[in-house]
């Protein structure tokens, strides 16, 4: 079975919708969906989400299911300085949670409690393990049962803090981590598969990850969404 996980356009987070450049964004991903024969989509109820699939679903012929638990990841923390989500913490601030990179203790912070980002977490795992089941996959330990071996491909139009719940169930990874030193631009496009080695057993594999090249193709580059400032002095970049 192979996953796509494509996170939606640039965002007009203010009215959760896509800015012009967004919509360029979703028009270009469509001319390299168009060729994807995809089997099931499924896409966030938030706004910015679904009008990312839009374009894509017309030119694959498909429809999408609705599935709550595909927005963005929703608990708000107080930090330091202010309220924000819960994937963005400024290192001094992450050098004070005395477990910030414990795969397993990581929430056992005060703010993410008090947000139930845990609880947050453990539902969505759920809800993705239960979808993953209905496709022939189930979780075991750290790796899956085929309990329906199948060259399926799924389509998932979601956001990039929920992106990273879902790797990091698939693969084993530190959610905290993605959170902190990964990026998937504006529609980029990540790629997991099974590798089933053995009869019946199975783990996933990631081929590739925020991959921006239909804006190339299309003579555009990435919107900067989701990124910090490069280099301190870079004034046009966002600091916070």
């Amino acid at each position: 079975m192979k996953l796509f996980i494509i996170r939606h356009g640039d965002p007009d987070y203010e009215h959760d919708s896509l800015t012009p450049t967004g919509r360029m964004e979703a028009e270009a991903l469509s001319e390299r969906m168009k060729n994807i024969r995809a089997d099931k989509c499924y896409v966030s109820p938030l706004g910015r989400a679904k009008e990312t699939a839009a374009p894509c679903l017309a030119k694959m012929n498909m429809q999408a299911e609705e599935l709550l638990w595909l927005r963005e990841f929703a608990p708000r923390v107080q930090r330091t300085e202010k309220i924000g989500v819960a994937w963005d913490w400024l290192p001094e601030d992450r050098e004070k949670m005395p477990y910030a990179f414990d795969p397993e203790r990581w929430t056992q912070y005060p703010a993410l409690e008090e947000a139930h980002v845990k609880e947050e977490i453990e539902w969505i795992r759920n809800e993705f393990g239960a979808l993953l089941e209905k496709h022939g996959y189930r979780k075991e330990g750290n790796f899956f049962k085929a309990v329906r071996s199948n060259n399926d491909t799924i389509v998932l139009f979601c956001h990039f803090g929920l992106e990273c719940v879902l790797l990091s169930y698939l693969l084993n990874l530190p959610v905290f981590t993605l959170w902190h030193t990964t990026i998937a631009a504006p529609t980029g496009v990540t790629v997991v598969a099974t590798e089933e080695r053995r009869e019946g057993k199975a783990q996933f594999r990631m081929l590739t990850f925020g991959d921006t090249s239909h804006l190339y193709a299309a003579g555009m580059q990435p919107s900067f969404s989701g990124r910090f400032r490069e280099c301190f002095t870079n004034d046009d970049e966002r600091k916070d």
